[in-house]
């Protein structure tokens, strides 16, 4: 078919779905951009409304006065890189707290700001405080205590990445009190309704979920379940001496019963009713601390009561809203005033402040309020039989104005896969839909909601009868006559992208177009870069899925990657992917791009080198989803808005990525790689430069010092860094001539670390934080050449010429690990520093199994000095940093 003839077809199919009644295209803005208003919070006292906005296109926080409309409201935050996700009013109403990354890397920080407080000089907002002010570090928030609202209990995991230890946050003066170090392997921190720790609890060697009695000097298991069942604390019940569990260890459905941490007494209080689902929600009173309500979460939310009050307050809600969800989002510190969020499948949520005694309703404000209701299609649940006779919930969006036959039809599968879908307003559901595609919601085995035994059914069963409850449910639709054979399509995130890179792979005539984002192709490789702070739940992986460290466990998880079997897909596929994602290697996305360029299937790449493991950035979505309607649109003859805002257009040419320029990072025998041979020697001197670090799209001006010097026979290097934070040193000793590193020692803040090197590449030591220690000792399998201090300068003296490239070795401190790096001299090129004109070698360093990380030297030709650095900072979430050299 030729370029003209296709697109005289697909115009012509645009207008028939049009013809046929489909109502106006909705823009894509609408559907996936930051919505005007969002995530209301009310203050305490009930005199203010705090919320999320859109600031310079970037979710901010604001507030304004109950009494006051919305365009009163006043910005407290002015990130203008990454959205903030969500923020909460400390229990005194003195300070807004949120938590927030960098560029994905998932190492959270706590902030504060006070909503009273002036602008800060120069500012739009008042100055913001970094509570934690930690790097390299996952904050965890675990308890904000009534009786102290000044504080919070927070995790951190400095000491060990693996486990946090438990503090208690001064929220005005950020001041940390260790309360417990976590040296029991602890996951969870529990609290009763007067703020004392009683509870923690923790995932054994086997996998098992345990409670565990918080005592004075000691931690006593009370309760437990197999890794095949669930259950953990709710709350404390108000007598102080018992607390609700969430359970299913005596039965299939998750229920609500109450036990005693001192007698080991447990007694029930509820299960669903009709036997159904596991249990949902349960609402208690921050007054009384008395059990209100219990929800569960079928094809709709059904609501039981314990508390006659609030079923006669939430009742007369009900009749307010017949037909509709109510979402109780927040209380004044009396329950005076509620915030309820209103919503359905065709609204996407409207926020009222209720007075119950009073029996009034005030609307604040509709979420997405542009968004034209009356084009939303309705969601529908229904259920299958899926490979094995198993019977598969799923939800059902088709477009209005069409008949339900022979649509294209999307499938979109959720991630986790540990999670499940819900009946409501979706917004995939809903953009597809407008573009004519019937579109399939599965809760396929696995997903969470619907009893431990549908759970469990999962076990194993990654790219086999998980994947059947997805290929069984386009069976159905085909069957139904609802969805047409040639023109099914699936797109996916996270465990959805695996599924959909699975059902390519392993079904490659069932599907016509694929959209895989962030799926994990490779399970080898995924279960090896579990986070540290994982660590609790590693069992429960392995049991749910394969141990890697058994030799079946090795083949059943190469079996299931659809990495292995990318020779057998013909599907034309769209692979999106975030540069510096933790836990899918941007080389996975890299090798099924190539497999279907060399075998000359379409395939389409975006890669974003300022995302994680999914995108947040808004103008990084909304390209994405750009690209995405394009792309089936062109395959299943779906209609698509064509274009979008000038920065949207502009960034999505940016990120998108031309197959044929993807190359794959050669794999290299570790156990073969020496050091490279240094053509000249150091020489002593020192050398300094002007620096900035950009991240969250701010920038940070820091002063760099390299210093040589000889010492003992070896050379003394030295690197330090003079940052607004602080100062950073790093010394190190390494062989002259050779430049092999002997010992290294770092001074960051809290962390102190302390490394000798032998020369077989055993690495000793000790690593301090916050004066904390934790040995070091881990094996690299050979020397450590270009690793610490002046290991630019150390590079630059290697016989650098066009085409010249080296790979050695250095040691990664955190993982313990060797970490194989690549060199490459990309040309020359004449840079222009502060220090003058120099004609340099342009030198490309970066990991060698093709992780995030690029760094770029520019190295003066005559003198081998470094005369520009440009790093990208994977440790830091892909913050950038450029230093040059000054006189």
């Amino acid at each position: 078919m030729t370029n003209k003839t296709f697109l005289t077809s697909l115009v012509l199919a645009t207008v028939s779905l049009a013809q046929q009644g489909l109502p106006p295209l909705i823009d894509r803005e609408l559907l996936f951009g930051d919505p005007e208003i969002a995530a209301a919070s009310i203050s305490p006292d009930g005199k203010y409304l705090a919320f999320l906005k859109p600031w310079k296109s970037t979710r901010n926080i604001w507030v304004k006065k109950t009494s006051e409309p919305f365009v009163n409201a006043r910005l407290l935050t002015t990130e203008t890189s990454r959205p903030i996700p969500m923020f909460l009013w400390t229990r005194d109403g003195k300070a807004i707290v949120f938590v927030k990354d960098n560029a994905g890397d998932e190492n959270f920080n706590v902030f504060a700001v006070d909503p009273a407080a002036q602008n800060a000089p120069n500012s739009e907002a008042p100055a913001l405080r970094d509570l934690t002010g930690l790097q390299g570090v996952r904050v965890m928030l675990y308890a904000a205590p009534k009786t102290d609202p000044g504080t919070l209990y927070i995790g951190l995991n400095d000491r060990d990445k693996a486990f946090h230890d438990l503090y208690k946050l001064d929220i005005a003066s950020g001041t940390k009190m260790l309360m417990r170090k976590n040296t029991e392997k602890v996951s969870g921190w529990f609290f009763d309704t007067k703020g004392t720790l009683r509870i923690a609890t923790r995932t054994a060697d086997n996998g098992d979920q345990e409670m565990l009695r918080v005592d004075a000097d000691a931690l006593t298991k009370v309760y437990s379940c197999t890794i095949t069942d669930a259950c953990g604390p709710v709350q404390f019940h108000k007598d102080g001496k018992r607390v609700y569990l969430d359970t299913n260890k005596e039965s299939d459905l998750e229920q609500l019963a109450l036990f005693d941490p001192a007698t080991g007494k447990v007694e029930p209080v509820e299960s669903d009713p009709l036997k159904r689902v596991d249990l949902g929600n349960v609402m208690f009173s921050e007054v009384t601390d008395e059990l209100l309500a219990t929800q569960y979460v079928d094809d709709r939310t059904r609501t039981y009561f314990h508390n006659k009050a609030f079923e006669a307050d939430y009742k007369w809600l009900e009749s307010k809203f017949p037909g509709r969800d109510i979402g109780i989002t927040g209380r004044t510190a009396d329950e005076q005033m509620w915030l309820i969020s209103v919503s359905g499948d065709t609204e996407p949520g409207e926020v009222y402040l209720v007075e119950p005694k009073a029996k009034k309703i005030t609307l604040q404000y509709r979420v997405r309020e542009k968004l034209p209701r009356a084009s939303l299609a309705a969601m529908k649940p229904i259920r299958y039989k899926s490979s094995d006779g198993l019977e598969i919930p799923a939800f059902l969006t088709l477009p209005i104005g069409l008949p339900g036959k022979s649509l294209p039809t999307l499938v979109i599968p959720h991630g986790g896969p540990w999670a499940r879908d819900f009946w409501g307003y979706n917004g995939k559901a809903q953009f597809f839909a407008n573009r004519g595609y019937a579109v399939l919601m599965m809760n396929f085995r696995a997903s969470t909601g619907y009893g431990k035994k549908f759970l469990n059914a999962g076990n194993g069963e990654w790219g086999r009868k998980m994947q059947d409850d997805v290929t069984w449910g386009v069976k159905h639709l085909i069957a139904q006559g609802i969805a047409d054979p040639k023109r099914i399509g699936i797109i996916g995130v996270s465990y959805g992208g695996y599924t959909t890179l699975a059902g390519v792979a392993f079904t490659p005539d069932v599907y016509r177009a694929a959209v895989d984002i962030v799926g994990p192709s490779n399970l080898i490789t995924l279960l090896d870069s579990i986070p540290a702070y994982w660590e609790s739940g590693r069992k429960a992986m392995f049991a749910r899925m394969a141990d890697p460290g058994t030799p079946e466990g090795k083949a059943w998880l190469k079996e299931r990657s659809p990495l292995h079997a990318a020779d057998k897909i013909k599907t034309p596929l769209l692979v999106v992917q975030g540069a510096n994602d933790p836990r899918v290697n941007k080389g996975e996305a890299d090798q099924i791009v190539i497999a279907l360029r060399d075998r000359k299937f379409p395939v389409e790449y975006l890669l974003a080198p300022d995302e994680g493991h999914g995108f947040a950035r808004p103008v990084n979505n909304m390209a994405m989803y750009l690209a995405v309607e394009k792309f089936f649109a062109k395959y299943l003859d779906g209609r698509y808005q064509d274009g979008g805002t000038p920065e949207v257009v502009k960034r999505l040419e940016e990120i998108r990525v031309d197959p044929a320029t993807v190359t794959l990072a050669k794999k290299v025998d570790a156990s073969a790689v020496g050091a490279p041979k240094p053509s000249s020697d150091l020489v002593a001197g020192t050398w300094k430069y002007d620096a900035k670090i950009s991240v969250q799209g701010q920038e940070i001006a820091v002063k760099m010092t390299t210093s040589v010097l000889e010492k003992d026979g070896a050379w003394a290097v030295s690197d330090s860094m003079e940052t607004p934070m602080g100062q950073v040193t790093d010394n190190a000793m390494v062989e002259k001539n050779t430049f092999l590193l002997k010992k290294r020692s770092v001074k960051q803040g809290p962390v102190a670390i302390e490394m000798t090197v032998a020369p077989d590449g055993k690495v000793s030591g000790t690593m301090s934080m916050n004066g904390q220690d934790r040995p070091i000792n881990g094996d690299a399998g050979g020397p450590l050449f270009a690793d610490g201090p002046g290991s630019y300068q150390q590079l630059a003296r290697l016989p650098l010429a066009d085409g010249y490239t080296a790979t050695y070795r250095n040691f990664d401190v955190q993982k313990q690990k060797a970490k194989l790096m690549q060199l490459t001299v990309a040309g020359t090129e004449s840079m222009k520093v502060p220090a003058g004109t120099f004609d340099t070698f342009k030198v490309d360093l970066a990991p060698a199994d093709g992780a995030g990380g690029k760094t770029t030297l520019w190295v003066a030709k005559d003198t081998r000095v470094l005369v520009k650095v440009s790093a990208v900072l994977a440790e830091m979430g892909g913050a950038t940093l450029v230093a040059e050299l000054i006189p």
